[in-house]
């Protein structure tokens, strides 16, 4: 089955009932998710350091399999010292051990010639042993020139490799190292990433409508000044992935980033807290969960001038309150579940408290601002009126997966 335009997004949807029967497997256990990366000979392997790093910030652990052909392309050491584990080129008993601890087997890139042997069943190496082997989810990342991918064999070989259940992710048109213009770029490490997790999570979310807020908002002084925050977005875009992936239908209302909104989610990029506030307002109805994790400016500029202030002495500003989007969520007749936000210098727990009280809320998500703004990784307390419950510290990501799962758990 072929991923590409809109259906990549949908990739759970139209998976076989093994990828439902290994996540289940994941679920239950409660272990973390094991992924083999294979990387065969083509120019993309530059991509997969990138892919590599993206699964392990997922707290996914990865064993890197290379041909021999993919090590002239990219050093096994790098791919090494992003796994943190030995690069596998050729073991004569690895593929069964290998293939029975991994919950997918994903190959990025994936040439013709490797396509070529999935496709008539050889096995002349560690990486394409592996995939004979295997009993999870196959997944390959084609990468080509774009006549090998039209190429009559190239599509009666994807044909029969699609027929086996192997799942294929792109490839992309655009511009190839070759110089040429066409269809075979390997699709995007993020894409890839993206997909991958969205068919092996569990779905603990299905059927559920999530509205995350993120990021800073901008306030205007005037057309080139603004007043702002140094919130960077990471852990509501992480959370709005983390939805996602836990088959959720997503909507993330964010303010100005420097990030890619996840794939599969209904963007609404905003700029001040009123436009974020109408945004939210308007799309609320229906929502079973709003997560409000953007930094929200308190105040704005109550006149903002229509031309560049010069400077001159002394500027004086006069500052009036931001509606309080969170506490007119929890106020609406029939309010989804609500999960706040508190990022504090000191006292957290006091202040945090003193929030999820004052906005009525069910729960609330503390940390020190010290420990966050601006950070991949960070440290986050649960409160709730049962009592609080300290996440350890790890990437966004892997506390943006936690974070869901005690949101299904209190729904419960």
């Amino acid at each position: 089955m072929q991923l590409q335009n809109s259906e990549k997004h949908d990739l759970y949807h139209i998976s076989p009932g093994l990828l439902k029967l290994n996540s289940d497997i994941i679920a239950e256990k409660g272990r973390n998710m094991n992924i083999i990366l294979g990387i065969t000979g083509g120019i993309a392997a530059y991509k997969s350091a990138e892919l590599l790093r993206l699964i392990v910030k997922r707290g996914v652990g990865v064993e890197v399999v290379m041909t021999e052909a993919a090590t002239r392309f990219i050093a096994p050491l790098t791919m090494q010292t992003l796994s943190g584990k030995p690069v596998r080129t050729w073991d004569d008993m690895a593929h069964i051990d290998l293939s029975r601890q991994a919950d997918a087997i994903l190959i990025a890139p994936a040439t013709a010639d490797f396509i070529a042997k999935l496709s008539h069943g050889l096995a002349d190496d560690l990486l394409s042993t592996l995939c004979l082997a295997r009993n999870c989810p196959l997944f390959l990342a084609p990468a080509m020139n774009r006549q090998m991918w039209d190429n009559p064999a190239t599509r009666r070989n994807l044909a029969q490799i699609e027929k086996d259940g192997v799942h294929i992710i792109g490839p992309e048109s655009g511009i190839q190292a070759c110089g040429e213009t066409g269809t075979g770029r390997m699709s995007e490490p993020d894409e890839i990433a993206s997909g991958i997790f969205s068919s092996l999570s569990p779905k603990f979310m299905s059927g559920k409508r999530i509205l995350v807020t993120a990021g800073p908002t901008l306030e205007a002084i005037d057309p080139v000044r603004a007043i702002t925050n140094l919130s960077s977005g990471k852990m509501g875009y992480a959370i709005a992935q983390a939805g996602i992936d836990s088959g959720a239908e997503v909507t993330l209302v964010s303010g100005p980033t420097c990030l890619h909104p996840p794939l599969g989610a209904k963007f609404l990029p905003v700029t001040s807290a009123k436009e974020m506030f109408g945004a939210v307002m308007t799309n609320i109805l229906g929502i079973d969960i709003f997560v409000s994790v953007a930094a929200v400016s308190d105040y704005r500029v109550a006149n903002p001038s229509a031309f560049k202030i010069k400077k001159n002495g002394r500027l004086i500003l006069e500052l009036e309150p931001n509606p309080d989007i969170l506490l007119e969520v929890a106020n609406l007749p029939n309010p989804p579940f609500c999960v706040g936000f508190a990022a504090e210098t000191d006292h957290l727990e006091d202040h945090a408290r003193a929030k999820l009280n004052g906005k009525n809320i069910p729960m609330l998500v503390g940390n020190l601002v010290q420990d966050a703004m601006g950070n991949d990784d960070n440290e986050i307390t649960l409160f709730s009126a049962s009592g609080s419950k300290k996440l350890p510290r790890a990437t966004k990501t892997v506390l943006a997966v936690q974070l869901m799962k005690e949101i299904a758990g209190a729904l419960s």
